[in-house]
């Protein structure tokens, strides 16, 4: 899937700017970031990864999706996370990378060497704060995924896919309204792999969803959420 990649000159005119891990940095932080890090871009359907690579560099998501997938021995193959924009891709002080990770729309990677990046944490109290803070915010999230996976209902589940991409988008851009629109990153054969469902039952639930009102869309996959708070509802986590 495409979608526009941001052409960037400096860290001022990053989108994820306040919400990567370089957010807390200091004025001089950011210039011993700039010695270490490059941009790269990769089309819908790459793979930026695969299970086992070398780990040559770590970075930030700027613009677009990412997915994690695990494949077994049998080879079966499953979807055990999504890096949104401003997402930190990859292990410091790991040799390499235990998934692959592909590009399930246009991406634009923020990217640092590896070894100076691992030696920047050690340095640069900002730096690490902020990796450990994102660190801690996804062990958070893998335990309500866990949750989403193993209780909820179809309903309710695809619900909270929703309502996490959409409340991820809108805190890219902080002080508009509750009403937010995105396009959908992933299709719905991913969501199902993601959400352990058929792909005929994301459909039915996304069409039961729209008729009553709780999201918009057409076939594009732009999705409208007319009140957001309404969307949670129906996450079964509205208290």
């Amino acid at each position: 899937m495409s979608l526009a990649v941001p052409q960037l000159n400096s860290c001022a005119d990053c989108p994820i700017r306040y919400n990567a891990v370089c957010s807390k940095c200091e004025p001089d932080e950011l210039v011993e970031l700039e010695q270490i890090k490059y941009y790269r871009s990769y089309a819908a359907g790459q793979t930026i990864f695969f299970a086992g690579d070398l780990l040559e560099f770590v970075g930030s998501i700027v613009s677009g999706v990412s997915s994690l997938t695990r494949t077994m021995p049998d080879g079966r193959v499953q979807m055990v996370g999504l890096l949104l924009p401003g997402d930190f891709m990859g292990r410091p002080h790991r040799e390499s990378i235990d998934c692959d990770v592909i590009a399930e729309t246009d991406v634009k990677l923020c990217c640092f060497r590896r070894k100076p990046f691992e030696a920047m944490i050690k340095n640069t109290p900002h730096v690490g704060e902020r990796l450990l803070e994102m660190t801690l915010d996804e062990l958070d999230a893998a335990r309500e995924w866990m949750l989403v996976l193993g209780r909820k209902t179809a309903r309710e589940k695809i619900a909270s896919l929703l309502y996490m991409i959409a409340t991820r988008m809108q805190a890219l851009k902080p002080g508009e309204a509750a009403q937010t629109a995105f396009t959908l990153p992933i299709t719905r054969e991913t969501m199902a792999n993601y959400l352990g469902l058929t792909i005929e039952t994301v459909s039915r639930q996304m069409s039961s969803l729209k008729k009553d009102g709780v999201i918009a869309f057409d076939e594009r996959r732009d999705i409208r959420v007319p009140d957001l708070e309404n969307l949670k509802s129906e996450t079964g986590e509205d208290a």
